[in-house]
């Protein structure tokens, strides 16, 4: 019994030994991302850079349907980030602006209010909806998994900056997964008990087929 002990006592400290001999991964993006993310850099070719990112400086371009721009800061835009669990982007939201329903299958999401006033919320699995207004300073967390939103209130710009608990995260909107993919409309039309002439509506909208 004892011997087991020892044994596994020491297979935990070389486990632990071994996950911490490396300080860093930083992504080479010129390899193919993996279900453990990207391959890691060789060291001499590593900079500063790797570590810094500019590109949430300036506003996302918001001239388009939803009024609003996500600018993300995940592995493939930083790849400092690569094997770190956390990954950012920033949100611009005009007057009316949206970031419509969707989720993010792989992280847990932090929400910062910069400027003006965001009302953000999200569904639970149990289907109650948690729904608050935000204002600068302000934070909410959105769940991995569970649809969210973001949207404008008041008539002034609000600017947002999210940070996620994955390199990845991964996103699905779900008004673009009906409406903007080649998901019949028969079909969309039995399983969102919407009428036809509105889903192909929507299709044209957003540019879907089917």
């Amino acid at each position: 019994m004892m011997l087991h002990i020892v044994f596994l006592f020491s297979l935990l400290i070389s486990t632990c030994s071994n996950a911490s001999v490396q300080d860093f991964c930083v992504a080479d993006l010129k390899a193919q991302d993996g279900p453990a993310g990207y391959p890691c850099k060789t060291a001499t070719t590593v900079t500063a850079d790797d570590f810094a990112f500019s590109g949430l400086v300036e506003p996302g371009n918001i001239t388009n349907i939803i009024n609003a721009a996500v600018t993300p800061a995940f592995v493939g835009q930083f790849p400092g980030v690569n094997g770190l669990g956390l990954s950012a982007a920033r949100l611009d939201l005009g007057p009316a602006g949206v970031i419509p329903l969707h989720t993010h299958p792989g992280a847990n999401e932090l929400l910062i209010v910069k400027q003006g006033h965001i009302t953000a919320g999200f569904i639970s699995s149990a289907n109650t909806v948690y729904i608050k207004t935000l204002k600068k300073g302000e934070l909410m967390v959105f769940p991995q998994g569970l649809l969210h939103f973001q949207i404008t209130a008041g008539k002034k710009d609000a600017v947002a900056f999210v940070v996620f608990s994955s390199a990845n995260p991964g996103l699905q909107i779900l008004d673009f997964a009906l409406f903007a993919s080649n998901f019949s409309t028969p079909l969309v039309a039995q399983t969102t008990f919407l009428d036809p002439a509105l889903v192909k509506k929507l299709k044209g909208v957003l540019g879907g087929s089917g």
